[in-house]
């Protein structure tokens, strides 16, 4: 496993178990969902979700606009958002 997957993954797990006094907002929540999403599938596929689903829209419209980014570069920037989200 490389050097920057492993410390991908850490910051994976930190988010998800809420460790610390990290708190990140309903909108940083969304560009970590986004980033996840690209660096462990890729650019999106499927049906933009309607209107009514809100919440699916707003994560669909958020990992669109990462089309195109390197799995290696979402990686990155999902560590460097958490290490500037920690201070």
């Amino acid at each position: 496993m490389s050097d920057l997957k492993a410390k991908f993954d850490e910051a994976v797990n930190f988010i998800q178990t809420g460790e610390g006094d990290v708190k990140p907002s309903n909108e940083l929540k969304l560009e970590f969902y986004a980033l996840y999403k690209q660096a462990t599938e890729g650019d999106v596929s499927g049906k933009r979700p309607g209107m009514m689903d809100f919440v699916g829209r707003a994560k669909y419209d958020a990992w669109e606009q990462l089309k195109g980014t390197s799995t290696d570069e979402a990686m990155q920037t999902y560590i460097d958002r958490l290490e500037a989200l920690k201070g």
